[in-house]
């Protein structure tokens, strides 16, 4: 996800608050279709779009925007805004109904939590609420840059989400968690992403969705950490970059490209998504060069279909 400021009040997660999401058993993705036809629709494709690619349409007009991204071919939805019990500023049902109406499904939710962190009352809360818009995963985006100092933080954040994920899983919902570059970095001589939260998240109660995008950029190998770490990623976030650069954890960059137009190499990634565990795809590219997020989209879409997929 895009980690500038306005990424960070737009979202206001804290370091201490997430939400959950249930696991699949089966695989989202068919096996590519006979694209021989030009009337194969990209919808058999499963593949995710994450609306933040498209925060500022979903602001001028909600039904609009999501019939764009119908029409290009996206057969599930990540959400990026939840407040007040309202996704999108619609009640859970009437949300849902738009959604369904464009023949499209929405699976899961980057969701904003409280400042002062995770209780059980809005844990339990914002569960009940996603479980009406009948999502499959909640997922815990960001963890503000305060909280990142210690491994101790990171440990008190692994063992509430633990508790989180365990409210959601009751409702219905696997939760997961969304990383950047940062987890990669070294905090008092550990690497967090994998010494605390690899080894103390229950696998059955917290995925990871892994953003192949910030991983790359953090130096690391995913195919290497499916290996590591197999069944432990249900979801991917795809996203490209056009530049190899040395790694990095300072969680801000403009080097986004659409899925195929750039560096990363899918095909030997998606390869090995047995091994990771892996059951969606979810596009996303936090910003455009020429600021024309739907074409950019459109590409990712044909790349994956025409290229990528089969």
């Amino acid at each position: 996800m895009k980690t500038t400021q306005s990424r960070r009040n737009f979202l206001r997660v804290s370091a201490t608050g997430a939400l959950g999401a249930m696991a699949l058993s089966q695989y989202a993705f068919k096996t590519a279709p006979d694209l021989s036809s030009p009337a194969v629709d990209p919808k058999t494709f499963g593949v995710a779009l994450q609306l933040y690619t498209i925060r500022d349409a979903m602001k001028a007009d909600v039904p609009g925007s999501l019939k764009r991204v119908s029409d290009i071919g996206f057969k599930y939805l990540e959400l990026a805004s939840y407040a007040n019990g309202k996704f999108y500023g619609y009640e859970p049902a009437e949300f849902k109904k738009i959604v369904t109406d464009l023949g499209m499904v929405i699976l899961s939710s980057h969701t904003q939590v409280e400042a002062l962190g995770i209780t059980l009352d809005n844990a339990k809360k914002m569960a009940e609420d996603h479980a009406k818009l009948g999502v499959k995963y909640c997922i815990q985006p960001w963890v503000v840059e305060e909280a990142r100092t210690t491994l101790d933080s990171y440990k008190k954040m692994a063992g509430e989400w633990n508790k989180v994920g365990g409210i959601m899983k009751q409702n219905g919902i696997q939760f997961g968690y969304h990383n950047h570059n940062f987890e990669f970095d070294k905090v008092e001589g550990k690497i967090p992403y994998y010494d605390v939260f690899m080894v103390e998240l229950d696998k059955d109660l917290v995925t990871m969705e892994l953003d192949l995008f910030w991983a790359t950029k953090a130096g690391q190998n995913p195919v290497e950490m499916f290996k590591k770490y197999p069944g432990r990623f249900q979801l991917f976030h795809m996203k490209d970059m056009f530049t190899k650069e040395a790694p990095f954890y300072k969680p801000v960059t403009k080097d986004f490209a659409p899925v195929g137009a750039g560096l990363i190499n899918f095909k030997e990634i998606l390869a090995a998504r047995s091994i990771a565990g892996n059951k969606y795809l979810i596009v996303e590219q936090d910003s455009t060069k020429d600021g024309k997020p739907f074409d950019a989209i459109k590409i990712s879409m044909t790349n994956l279909t025409t290229k990528l997929l089969k």
